[in-house]
């Protein structure tokens, strides 16, 4: 490419030429006339000699004004720098008041907890006494600390302040020589305060780097206790006897198939733990600070991010923002492989004990098909002697079973005849019977009349009682029913409202959730090579790049269960859905009726349990 030597007003000035429309300049003898005027100054109205001086004035003036405005520009953007300062500075002691109340409680707990806990009579009388002697020599230094220490120097600087505005220059010949003894003293005293916290500051050291050592050894402990768990066979399918031996092998083999796999998951978070921590740029007690400082702020603090970047770079000026964000990402890294590593553990332990409870109920079950195996041969055997028992009585029942016939055809003879005896008597004696029955029948029909007219009377009166009643019944009922349908529509109208309700809060919820959206919206740069690539999704859906993903929680049996549909055909959910909803599934009514309701079809009988029956 080819660059011109002309500057860029220059470039403008010719596009703006171009721009312009075509001028067709004539010249004629007045416009030379006028040039050789000028030239043997000859002068004329239309044209007036410039004021220089004047000129000047209004530059100095506009140069003067543009300087004053230029000074406010900075005073404002100093008196907005210093505001900010403020408010940071103000927001950051709120945090600090709070954090200083918090940790003021956790202190008072923790010290009611110690002395509950020495007051408690269940400690040994051993570590009760180290406790004691311990809190009473760490008083007695404190005291002595105070005694040799603190109260001298208070002493020296109230004995300071009280020469300071006391004594008056030239008051005192012997002034000087009395300055130069108290300034030597004065340095005494930071030589020994510089000795006394050089030794406070190495033990301060000594007993951090033993609490240290002691937090790594728990932790290196602990990781241990868990790696051995990983790779320690339960105890409960070790006891566990199993008649089948293949089956028990088989089952010990998967489970540490099982968890060879957690280990090497295990194994590639600590690798990512240990690169993180290596590659972190700050040292401990700086990631120490650090963490208080985060931990300072609550995480629902508004400008939480900025406001304790903004400590940590007063706290470590040395260090630029971007290093701090650098850790920042390196401890976010930390923590989110510290959490996979927990819930890794925690699937480990849950997954771990639902494969002992799976293969102790397969043990279990083998041993109850073993003994069901060794029950069925003897009962097989029990069975034929049985069989030969019965047939023998068998042939007993035949013959009884003969006699007896023979028996009762000969009763049902003899009965036979007795009964024809018995009928010829009856029909003697209904005839005597029926003559006298006749006059009874006609007193019986007056009687009758009688009772049919007094029946008819009184159940004439009932009945004019019972429209009373009934017309009595069909007011309170209407009333009833009236008070019924006013309750409906004022609960129709509160569902109304809560739903206009709930329709206002969910629009007032998506126009925040729009307005963060926005916020946080991504605005991606051009990229057409990216634009015109395939994209992830249609790599999948091709089948292009993907790798089989492991399923790492399969299910190790297939579940054949009822689905949505059959659930909800079922009388008696549905029975109960519109109790629910008529407000009735807690009344008598519904608890007497919900146990008698069947099902749509009635279980089969090869699938009733009788564990409960054992």
């Amino acid at each position: 490419m080819l660059f011109s030597a002309r500057g860029p007003g220059e470039d403008m000035e010719n596009m703006n030429r171009r721009d312009r429309p075509f001028l067709t300049i004539q010249r004629n003898d007045s416009s030379d006339n006028l040039v050789f005027r000028m030239k043997n100054e000859m002068r004329n109205i239309k044209y007036k000699p410039v004021d220089y001086q004047q000129l000047r004035a209004l530059t100095e003036a506009k140069k003067l004004a543009s300087a004053s405005a230029k000074l406010k520009i900075r005073k404002a953007m100093l008196t907005s720098k210093l505001s900010k300062e403020q408010t940071l500075i103000k927001q950051h002691k709120q945090v600090w008041w709070q954090e200083y109340q918090r940790l003021n409680e956790v202190r008072c707990k923790m010290e009611s907890e110690i002395k509950s806990l020495l007051n408690e009579e269940n400690i040994g009388n051993e570590c009760l006494c180290d406790l004691t002697n311990f809190e009473q020599e760490l008083s007695e230094q404190q005291c002595t600390y105070l005694k040799n220490v603190i109260n001298p120097i208070q002493q020296l600087r109230a004995d300071l302040k009280y020469r300071q505005h006391h004594t008056l220059p030239h008051s005192h010949p012997h002034i000087e020589f009395n300055s130069m003894k108290v300034l030597e003293e004065v340095d005494f005293v930071k030589k020994q305060l510089k000795t006394v916290f050089e030794r406070l500051s190495l033990e301060q050291q000594r007993i951090e780097n033993d609490l240290s050592d002691w937090s790594i050894k728990i932790l290196d402990h602990s990781l241990e206790e868990k790696t051995n768990l990983l790779s320690e066979l339960p105890i409960e399918l070790e006891s566990l006897e199993c008649p089948y031996p293949d089956l028990k092998s088989s089952i010990l083999s998967e489970f540490c198939k099982f968890t060879q796999k957690y280990q090497k998951k295990l194994q590639d978070f600590n690798l990512q733990l240990e690169d993180i921590y290596r590659n972190c740029q700050l040292s401990e007690e700086d990631h120490w600070i650090y963490q208080a400082i985060l931990d300072q702020y609550p995480g629902d603090l508004f400008g939480r991010r900025t406001l304790y970047l903004d400590m940590l770079q007063r706290y470590f000026p040395h260090k630029s923002r971007h290093d701090l964000v650098e850790h920042e990402k390196y401890c976010d890294q930390y923590r989110f492989a510290i959490e996979q590593r927990n819930i890794l553990i925690a699937n480990w332990n849950k997954n771990r004990k639902d494969f002992i409870q799976k293969a102790v109920l397969t043990l279990i079950e083998a041993c109850a098909t073993h003994e069901m195996e060794s029950t069925l041969a003897k009962d097989k055997k029990k069975q034929q002697e049985l069989c030969a028992d019965l047939k023998a009585k068998v042939l007993q029942w035949r013959a009884h079973q003969e006699e007896v016939a023979r028996l009762e055809m000969e009763i049902s003879a003899r009965r036979r005849e007795k009964e024809e005896e018995k009928e010829k008597l009856w029909k003697k004696k209904e005839l005597l019977q029926r003559a006298e029955k006749k006059k009874k029948i006609k007193k019986y029909g007056a009687k009758k009349k009688q009772k049919w007219q007094e029946m008819e009377m009184r159940d004439l009166q009932r009945l004019e009682e019972l429209k009373k009643l009934m017309a009595e019944q069909s007011l309170k009922d209407r009333e009833r029913v009236k008070y019924r349908q006013e309750l409906l529509e004022r609960r129709l109208m509160e569902k109304k409202e809560a739903a206009l309700q709930e329709a206002h809060e969910d629009k007032e919820r998506a126009r925040r959730l729009e307005a963060l959206r926005k916020q946080v919206a991504v605005v991606a740069q051009f990229d057409p090579v990216r634009m015109m690539s395939d994209t992830m999704a249609s790599k999948a859906r091709m089948g292009i790049e993907i790798e089989e993903e492991f399923i790492l929680q399969k299910p190790l049996f297939t579940l054949n269960t009822y689905n949505e549909q059959q659930i909800i055909s079922d009388p008696r959910l549905r029975f109960e859905l519109a109790l629910r909803e008529a407000g009735l599934h807690r009344t008598l009514y519904a608890k007497e009726i919900l146990p008698k309701i069947s099902p749509q079809k009635p279980p089969r009988k090869d699938m009733e349990s009788t564990v409960f029956k054992i």
